[in-house]
C-alpha cells in the first residue's frame, strides 16, 4: 500500500497531492523498496495457515457518492475523496475513506500466485490508524468500478492531464460487504514503508479486462507500470481468516 498518507494532518487534497508526488520519486529511484521492519507488506497469504478468528466480525461500510478527484502521481492513479465521503467500521473502530489507488500486478498473493491487479481503498481512523481494504482482480470481463473512470483514464495518458474531477462516483459493488477476508498488521508499500498498518484483503477475486489493466498503467511513469512490491516475509505474523460461511 502506498505511502500516500504517512505524516498526513489534515488529510487535505494538497497534503496528499505532494506527498505522493514526494514517494513516486522515491520509488522511481528504489528499485527495491527495502526496509529494515519485520512487519512489512505485501504478503503471501497461504489459506491453509490462516487462523479463523472469532473475534473478527462482519465489516460495516458506508460510502456517499461524491465528487472526487483522479489523479496521476506518476507510480499510481488516486481517486481522492473529500471529507465526509463515507467509513468504515472493523473490530469497532471507525475508519474515514481517504482515497482508493490501484496496482498491477496485485501486491498480494493467495497460496503464492499474484493476480493481474489490487484496488486499495485508504481509510484513516481519528487517532491516525490507517485500514487498507483490497480487493484482487484476475482477467476476465470488465471491471464496473474502472469501467465508470475508463475515458477519464485515458485522458490522464494521452492529454497530459495531471488531475481531473469525477462525478459522484463511489459504485455500487463497493458498498457490498465481504463475507471472507484475511487481516493482518503490515506496512505502507512504498518508501520509507513504515509498519502498524491494518490490512483487510477481500476473499473473493472479482474479475479486470487487460484493456483496463493497460488503461491503468497507461499514465505511470516508465519506471512504474509495474508499481507492486516484491512480497515480504511474515516474520511470525498470523493472517486472521473472517468467513461468514464457516461462522454460519
Amino acid at each position: 500500500m502506498l505511502r500516500l498518507l504517512e505524516l498526513a494532518s489534515p488529510f487535505s487534497s494538497h497534503t496528499l497531492e505532494q506527498q505522493a508526488l514526494r514517494n513516486g520519486e522515491a520509488l522511481i529511484q528504489t528499485s527495491h523498496y527495502d526496509a529494515t521492519g519485520k512487519s512489512q507488506s505485501p504478503v503471501n497469504i497461504v489459506e491453509g495457515e490462516a487462523v479463523t478468528s472469532k473475534n473478527l466480525k462482519s465489516l460495516l461500510r458506508a460510502y456517499h457518492p461524491v465528487n472526487g478527484t483522479l489523479t496521476d502521481v506518476r507510480f499510481t492513479v488516486v481517486v481522492q475523496y473529500p471529507e465526509d465521503s463515507g467509513f468504515l467500521i472493523a473490530d469497532g473502530k471507525k475508519y474515514a475513506l481517504k482515497q482508493m489507488h490501484w496496482h498491477s500486478p496485485s501486491e498480494h498473493r493467495i497460496n503464492g500466485k499474484r493476480f493481474a491487479a489490487e484496488l486499495h481503498l485508504v481509510h484513516v481512523s481519528e487517532d491516525g490508524r490507517v485500514a487498507v481494504l483490497g480487493y484482487l482482480f484476475k482477467y476476465g470481463h470488465p471491471d464496473p468500478i474502472i469501467g465508470q473512470i475508463h475515458n477519464r483514464l485515458n485522458e490522464l495518458a494521452y492529454e497530459e492531464s495531471a488531475q481531473i474531477k469525477l462525478v459522484p462516483f463511489h459504485p455500487a459493488v463497493l458498498k457490498e460487504n465481504p463475507r471472507k477476508y484475511y487481516k493482518y498488521i503490515g506496512s505502507f508499500s512504498a518508501p520509507p514503508c513504515t509498519e502498524n498498518v491494518i490490512y483487510i484483503i477481500v476473499g473473493k477475486v472479482r474479475s479486470i479486462s487487460r484493456e483496463q489493466v493497460q488503461a491503468l498503467k497507461a499514465p505511470l511513469d516508465i519506471q512504474c507500470k509495474n508499481n507492486a512490491r516484491p512480497f515480504q516475509p511474515l516474520n511470525g505474523r498470523h493472517v486472521e481468516l473472517y468467513d461468514e460461511d464457516r461462522s454460519l
